[in-house]
């Protein structure tokens, strides 16, 4: 039977996702799990597979089209097979129109057919200005205002969402990092390029099995506790930052923890993510050290109820034993839900995990 190739859901939220390139073509034989397609959504660019053998038949979309989420692109064919007759039913019928808000607004105080125009913006994304230039009138002269990118644009909505329907708070804990800093010594001399990254996210996913309310989702006034340990690690990219998901943390060891980060790494900087690699996470980890940055609080990623902030490590006068002395020390910040986790359980968690990262 024919199997349809569709606009993937991604994330949560996801309406539309844009069309980056085909990765096979029309006629070509595809077998199941080659990448097909790659698809631009909110957040990165992933690399979709495909779920059927065949041969890849039917293509409606093109790069660069915008199309809605479940929508039929294409057909994956067995011999003697042909397109369905009722394809054009569920294909997309073409390009969505990309408009900014203002810009939307401009076209419709004006009476403009945004259909007609040609947008300048990322993606071919309709301005202000380009509503402005269409409609005669002239641009003054002054401060360059810059539209955000589509990306740019969510992440600052969900951000805003979160700030304001979240009742934050948080708990931090400066933690000598002197075992932290052993451990990856010892690890970096065996062979494997670890971070103090992956350290972090194996002494979390730990913690986070003695605490399960922090790895947690807050969904329609209900509390869901997961039962898999997915950690989140934010990664900064051209005018973004992702979150990808190290699944089932919990259940590796700290080479395997090391690897997947990196491969992580490398498809988030070149803008091959896969789909797997940002769905389900359940905590996310925010590491600024690298940048210098001593404390930051993070505001939580929904449905997520926590997040935590790692600073540099940085050497310290602090008491030991009454006496000063000198040590590498780490500050830990951790943002909480309040609707889900109490300061006892944040304040228990980062006991917890301060114990861990001393080991």
């Amino acid at each position: 039977m024919a199997v349809s190739v569709v606009m993937p859901a991604l994330e949560m939220a996801q309406e539309t996702g844009k069309l980056i390139s085909w990765l096979k073509k029309e006629g070509e034989q595809v077998r199941k799990g080659d990448m097909l397609l790659e698809v631009e959504t909110d957040k990165a660019v992933v690399e979709v597979e495909a779920a059927a053998d065949g041969v890849l038949a039917g293509i409606t979309a093109k790069p660069g089209d915008v199309i809605q989420v479940g929508r039929t692109i294409a057909w994956l064919l067995k011999a003697g097979e042909s397109v369905p007759s009722d394809a054009s039913t569920s294909a997309p019928t073409g390009r969505t129109t990309r408009i900014s808000p203002k810009a939307r607004k401009l076209a419709q105080e004006k009476g403009i057919d945004i259909s007609r125009i040609t947008g300048t913006g990322p993606g071919g994304e309709i301005l202000a200005e380009d509503i402005l230039r269409s409609a005669g009138t002239d641009l003054q002269v002054g401060p360059q205002t810059a539209e955000p990118s589509s990306i740019g644009r969510l992440m600052a909505e969900r951000t805003t969402a979160s700030w304001t329907t979240v009742p934050h708070f948080f708990v931090t804990r400066h933690v000598d990092a002197g075992a932290l800093n052993e451990a990856r010594a010892r690890i970096v001399a065996g062979g494997t390029k670890a971070t103090h990254t992956d350290l972090l996210v194996s002494a979390v996913a730990r913690a986070l099995k003695k605490h399960p309310r922090l790895n947690a989702s807050w969904k329609e006034s209900a509390v869901v506790v997961h039962d898999r340990v997915n950690i989140a690690i934010a990664m900064a990219v051209e005018n973004a930052v992702v979150t990808a998901v190290i699944p089932d943390a919990d259940t590796l060891d700290i080479w395997a923890i090391a690897d997947i980060r990196a491969g992580l790494a490398d498809r988030a900087q070149s803008g091959r993510l896969h789909p797997g690699d940002i769905k389900d996470g359940t905590f996310t980890i925010s590491n600024l050290g690298m940048y210098g940055v001593d404390t930051f609080t993070a505001i939580i990623v929904p449905p997520q109820v926590a997040i935590l902030a790692v600073g540099a490590i940085a050497d310290r006068v602090v008491a030991v034993d009454g006496r000063p002395i000198v040590r590498p020390m780490l500050t830990l910040t951790l943002s909480c839900d309040h609707r889900v986790v109490d300061g006892a359980r944040a304040a228990e968690f980062m006991r917890d995990l301060t114990a861990l990262l001393a080991e």
